[in-house]
């Protein structure tokens, strides 16, 4: 029996990961499983740069548009549905590819994630109100007081991060540090990641021009369609924020799009801490040669 492999594409925003995806997935026959944790929800096309619909005509994907902004969708979700849909896959095919930049999302599939307490029904949805009503700072000293490790560890200013750790805190009365780096899986199938990488003024240059591109698209309407959601966490992200503060009159539009483009920048350059840590993956210039990078993909694999 052939040798299973995942193969996954990982970087910053607006690297190009997409386009390389399908072309390596058309290449192999095969199907690409998405890894942006921003494209699960249907509510959202625009704003977090989903392929377009010509793009997911030309090899199957999974993991766009299949949740809504209602639902609450975790790490360990993705983890338990891509192994299952990977489980269905590998009966088809021998490679089978993950695209993305969630790389919290990404390490638990290729590596498995931490265990965690079954959260109580209604939890997060108190948590969502708590947020909505007292804003994120009486979160955060919640969790500088029950867990002061992961506080210092955690980025603060993250909604979803802080309010994933005060939900395991207030169902299992432990910290939450109490449940990291607990042992990892052994996977039924090799992975193969590649990481793309590009000048920082490149990446900064594309996240600029995909701003711009998005705000031509309609990203400001897509945006005034949630404005009634903009409490769910969901919305809380990139794009869709510095809009609603517009909407609000706390900005003007083009200073709300400077600030989706600067912070932008900012995630982009927080993807690429999170990934240079991964000693497994396998850095290649953006504009690799497509025959180039498929003889060495074909020897990598080859090689186990």
């Amino acid at each position: 029996m052939a040798q299973k492999t995942l193969l996954v594409i990982v970087g910053p925003t607006g690297i190009g990961k997409t386009s390389l995806g399908i072309q390596l997935a058309a290449h192999f026959k095969t199907e690409i499983l998405s890894a942006d944790s921003r494209q699960f929800f249907k509510e959202m096309s625009i704003g977090t740069a989903v392929p377009t619909a010509k793009e997911l005509e030309m090899v199957p994907h999974h993991f766009i548009h299949h949740i809504s902004i209602h639902e609450s969708y975790t790490a360990g979700d993705f983890e338990r549905d891509a192994l299952t849909k990977l489980d269905e896959l590998f009966e088809l095919h021998d490679i089978v590819l993950m695209v993305g930049g969630s790389g919290l999302y990404i390490d638990a599939v290729v590596y498995g994630i931490d265990s965690f307490p079954k959260i109580r029904p209604g939890l997060r949805q108190e948590l969502q109100n708590e947020l909505e009503q007292g804003g994120l700072k009486p979160l955060q000293k919640e969790l500088m007081l029950k867990d002061p490790d992961y506080y210092k560890k955690v980025d603060l200013k993250n909604p979803q991060r802080v309010l994933r750790a005060v939900e395991v805190i207030r169902t299992s009365g432990k910290p939450f540090s109490d449940f990291l780096g607990q042992g990892k899986e052994k996977r039924p199938f090799k992975s193969v990641i590649l990481g793309l990488e590009a000048p920082r003024e490149i990446v900064y240059d594309r996240i600029n021009t995909r701003v711009d591109q998005m705000i031509k698209s309609g990203l400001l309407k897509e945006v005034m369609s949630l404005k009634d959601y903009k409490h769910l966490n969901a919305l809380q992200t990139v794009g869709y924020r510095e809009l609603f503060s517009y909407i609000k009159g706390e900005t003007d539009l083009q200073d709300a799009i400077s600030e989706i483009k600067k912070n932008t920048r900012r995630f982009a350059k927080r993807q690429g801490t999170w990934f240079r840590k991964n000693k497994d993956i396998r850095w290649i210039p953006h504009d690799m040669p497509l025959k180039e990078l498929i003889q060495f993909l074909n020897k990598t694999i080859e090689n186990g």
